[in-house]
């Protein structure tokens, strides 16, 4: 059996499990790994059988919980490498030097290489020649070496990382992924089709607008989890800062749900069982009107009447979606 899950989908948190065969995998995590188990068993899943965690791209409404939750289960996460770079800076972000700090640190590392040598030489030696030599020598104090880091401080650590890159499939136990690029204000920010037992999911939000390759990809599929943000008066009457609503305009922000509709009424095929709508504002939108705007999309169509269409919570996961 195919399963699909949506534990919560917005700007505070998005977090799924695909399940099929014996493989179950969770799609991003974004909650707080608490909060990401309570809503599983919610839906009657076990966390203990996730087998692994994808990531979509690394802003926090997506990895929020990723660390506790991958070291709690000891399970393998799947990054684009810059994907990872990126959320490795966000979790452990490096202060700025002056020039004068970075010559002092220079000096320190030169000091301690020239001590490193110093003993070795001291190892060859005589043993009554080192300690001559260590008595004539003035002795300075050496700040100490930190210890290698151990997973229970150091907030980037991982029971284990596996690479993907867009545009190349993976297999994940009975899951194949078919990773591709999507336009978003992240470092390598992809989407995912998911086939198991013949059938396709696909998971494509956080995007600008839906170009040709998105287009492509959200073809031919059982399932489509797709974005419908905002409603465009919210936004601009919103109380979000005009930066941050010039962000989400753009076309590597947050698709809106006219740009949706407009996709589901000209472009979409129509195959999909079931259409998802998700990662809907809390400010800037209502369910009601990103579900009238789809509604009337497909409506327009009468080989579209068969799909169901359904919208995804921020604070509630949804019923599971069996195939």
């Amino acid at each position: 059996m195919v399963r699909f899950t949506v534990l919560a989908s917005g700007s505070k948190g998005n977090c799924s499990v695909v399940t099929g065969g014996n493989t179950r995998i969770l799609v991003d995590a974004g909650l707080s790994c608490r909060e990401l188990f309570r809503r599983m068993r919610l839906v009657d899943e076990d966390p203990a059988t996730i087998d692994a965690i994808i990531v979509t791209h690394e802003h926090s409404d997506h990895v929020g919980g990723l660390a506790v939750t991958a070291r709690k289960l000891g399970i393998p996460v799947y990054f684009t490498e810059s994907t990872h770079r990126a959320w490795v800076r966000w979790l452990s972000p490096r202060k700025q030097m002056t020039y004068t700090q970075w010559l002092e640190q220079c000096r320190k590392q030169a000091a301690a290489r020239t001590a490193e040598a110093d003993a070795v030489e001291l190892e060859e030696c005589d043993p009554e020649e080192a300690e001559a030599f260590a008595e004539s020598c003035p002795v300075e104090t050496a700040e100490p070496v930190p210890a290698k880091a151990t997973p229970e401080k150091d907030p980037t650590w991982l029971p284990s990382i596996k690479f993907f890159e867009a545009g190349k499939p993976l297999q994940i136990g009975d899951i194949s992924v078919s990773p591709f690029t999507i336009p978003h204000d992240a470092a390598d920010p992809v989407g995912f089709v998911f086939q198991a037992e013949g059938v396709r999911l696909a998971v494509a939000t956080d995007l600008g607008y839906i170009p040709p390759n998105v287009k492509a990809q959200i073809k031919r599929v059982d399932l489509l989890l797709l974005e419908s943000n905002h409603d465009l008066e919210m936004l601009r009457d919103g109380p979000y800062p005009w930066s941050v609503k010039q962000r989400v305009l753009s076309r590597v922000g947050h698709l809106s749900n006219e740009a949706t509709a407009t996709y589901l009424e000209t472009e979409y095929d129509g195959q999909a069982a079931y259409v998802i709508l998700g990662h809907l504002s809390e400010s800037n939108n209502l369910p009601e009107l990103a579900r009238i705007s789809a509604e009337r999309a497909l409506n327009g169509h009468a080989t579209l009447l068969a799909n169901r269409l359904l919208l995804a919570a921020q604070h509630e996961p949804m019923s599971t979606i069996c195939f």
